[in-house]
């Protein structure tokens, strides 16, 4: 098996030259690094990441644990964070709590055993003391657990505003909401708390529907649309606090030959790439979610340097005005 020294004699260069190539410290000439990269290949040299990683007190991996990445909005989040970390030369280790307590924790427990770098959590389903007692730096998202632990979030609160406004300016005097449990401490609940203020300061009327508190189930949003629509044939407005949900609607509406949005004006949340494709292309709140990815990965590598980092990052949303409404 070809050692670092051999790779130093096959590219013409010293032993020291082919280590800052291979840990991609201090100035590298192109030069350089092509003749470490051709004979590493021509002797078949496999780097040792993991004597690498304990020679070096890093293993250079950052841990993510979302609650669904078959979401698209966690899938989007997910290639951002990913893409933006290797960049950054950091690999992404990837888990998917599909919002067991159990198995977050589970996850949890894994990674900080792994001597990942640093965890980035997307997934809050146990208490957040579990939290305050983990060594890696950290950063959440969309919840804020501690003055301590830094995390990254949309400005939910304007969200819910910018999609009343809308909708009432376009004339709506039923209005839905229909989002996730506002009793949970997550800052998405804003949302509802945005959208609710000024509904109230309005003359229109608002209807709230709540989705399940354990997952994201498809066929219970079709169900929650089906609710609306026959408990509240009067709904002229509805804000969906997530596109998935809004495409739902949408797809109900259509079932009922409720015209969109003549009849009944949606709007919904994220600007996840599905709102551009679907019939008609859906009238949203965008979420910055490469922002946030890459802001999430900012603060790991920030922490893992000692370098001060800001506890709050709220991140401007905008209204993406489609067809919808």
């Amino acid at each position: 098996m070809a050692t670092i020294k051999d790779i130093a004699i096959k590219a013409g260069v010293s032993v020291t030259s082919v280590s800052r190539v291979l840990n991609r410290r201090g100035y590298l000439s192109e030069e350089l690094i092509n003749k470490v990269h051709q004979a590493m290949e021509e002797l078949h040299y496999q780097p040792n990441e993991v004597a690498r990683s304990l020679q070096k007190k890093e293993s250079r991996i950052i841990g993510l644990i979302l609650p669904d990445v078959s979401h698209p909005f966690f899938g989007e989040l997910t290639r951002a964070i990913e893409s933006y970390a290797f960049s950054r030369n950091y690999k992404l280790l990837l888990c998917n709590s599909q919002l067991d307590p159990l198995k977050e924790k589970d996850y949890l427990s894994m990674l900080k055993a792994s001597q990942v770098d640093g965890i980035i959590m997307g997934s809050h389903t146990i208490d957040t003391e579990e939290y305050l007692h983990i060594a890696q730096p950290l950063v959440t998202i969309d919840r804020r657990i501690s003055s301590r632990i830094p995390y990254v979030s949309s400005d939910n609160f304007e969200g819910g505003v910018l999609a009343a406004e809308k909708l009432i300016k376009k004339g709506c005097k039923q209005i839905a909401y229909i989002g996730g449990n506002v009793e949970l401490d997550l800052l998405a609940k804003k949302r509802y708390e945005g959208f609710k203020k000024e509904i109230d300061h309005s003359k229109c009327k608002l209807h709230f529907f709540q989705t399940n508190i354990n997952g994201f189930n498809y066929e219970e949003y079709e169900e929650l649309a089906a609710g609306i629509f026959r408990e509240c044939p009067e709904i002229d407005g509805i804000f969906a606090s997530s596109d998935i949900i809004a495409a739902a609607i949408l797809k109900e509406a259509r079932r009922l030959n409720r015209g969109v949005p003549q009849d009944v004006k949606v709007i919904g949340y994220d600007n996840v790439q599905l709102s551009r494709i679907i019939s008609p292309p859906l009238t949203t709140i965008g979420q910055p979610i490469k922002e946030i990815g890459e802001k999430a990965v900012d603060l790991i590598i920030s922490q893992i340097r000692k370098e001060r980092v800001t506890v709050e990052t709220v991140l401007p949303v905008q209204l993406i005005e489609r067809e919808t409404t």
